[in-house]
């Protein structure tokens, strides 16, 4: 079993502090989801553990097993694990989709060792059939002239594909309507297992209709100030987040 440590992570955007002191711990076989207001730092936190130039941890500690990822490269934090999903994918013209994800699996061969390429086509299309994935989709250009539903499949491939410890999944239904909700959704379930830790950064519950989660945090002014199972997520569709806030304020008025 694998584990990812975030310890009292502080993370800056120049000279603005945006996450606060994020503290949580995901198992393998974990689903973890982050909810909470806009401008809390919830994307934030993702592309910071990933890796991002943009962001500056500026104190805490990122772990997976025991190791900490904060002196890698992005490149070297994706070899360790690490699976970022952005709200946002690029789109890459001109590169296809089966070239763009065998070069992403040969960047994590040692030198000098060569991707195998009937084996690849195989677990490729293994993998299309899990989810459901039409065999002509990696003919095209990465993420060029994609709907949303489209973009967002590509990227549960390549997860599929890349088999990462742990995927952090940044507001993965962004722009989705309910069926390409559906199909995400049903590529994450497909790949849950004991081997995968996911985080879940999402804004609405209907999300987790589909991914129902093990646990559910609310992170408002940088941090986790609310943790439970799935039915808060529940309570928080029916009450939105004005009575965590206030409960938030409260105790740091005490």
């Amino acid at each position: 079993m694998s584990s990812l440590e975030i310890k009292n992570l502080h993370v800056a955007i120049g000279e603005k502090e945006i996450v606060k002191g994020f503290t949580l711990t995901i198992n393998s076989g974990e689903v973890h989801a982050v909810m909470g207001p806009n401008g809390t730092g919830k994307s934030t936190l993702s592309k910071a553990i990933a890796g991002h130039p943009d962001y500056t941890i500026t104190s805490g500690d990122v772990l997976i097993d025991g190791q900490s990822i904060l002196e890698q490269e992005p490149d070297e934090r994706a070899r360790a694990g690490i699976f970022l999903a952005f709200q946002y994918p690029s789109e890459i013209p001109g590169v296809s989709i089966a070239n763009f994800l065998r070069g992403a699996l040969q960047a994590r061969m040692a030198e000098g060792e060569e991707l195998d390429a009937s084996a690849y086509y195989k677990r490729l299309y293994q993998k299309m059939d899990l989810l459901k994935i039409d065999r002509k989709f990696t003919s095209r250009s990465v993420n060029d002239g994609f709907s949303g539903g489209e973009k967002k499949r590509c990227e549960i491939l390549q997860m599929a594909m890349l088999e990462p410890k742990f995927a952090l999944m940044d507001e993965t239904d962004s722009g989705l309507d309910i069926d390409a909700l559906r199909i995400v959704a049903d590529g994450v379930n497909a790949m849950r297992g004991p081997t995968l830790g996911v985080l879940l950064i999402t804004h609405y519950q209907r999300l987790l209709d589909y991914i129902v989660p093990d646990h559910v945090h609310v992170m408002y002014d940088g941090r986790i100030v609310k943790s439970g199972d799935k039915s808060l997520a529940l309570e928080l569709e029916a009450k939105g987040y004005d009575w965590v806030k206030k409960e938030f304020a409260e105790a740091n008025a005490r």
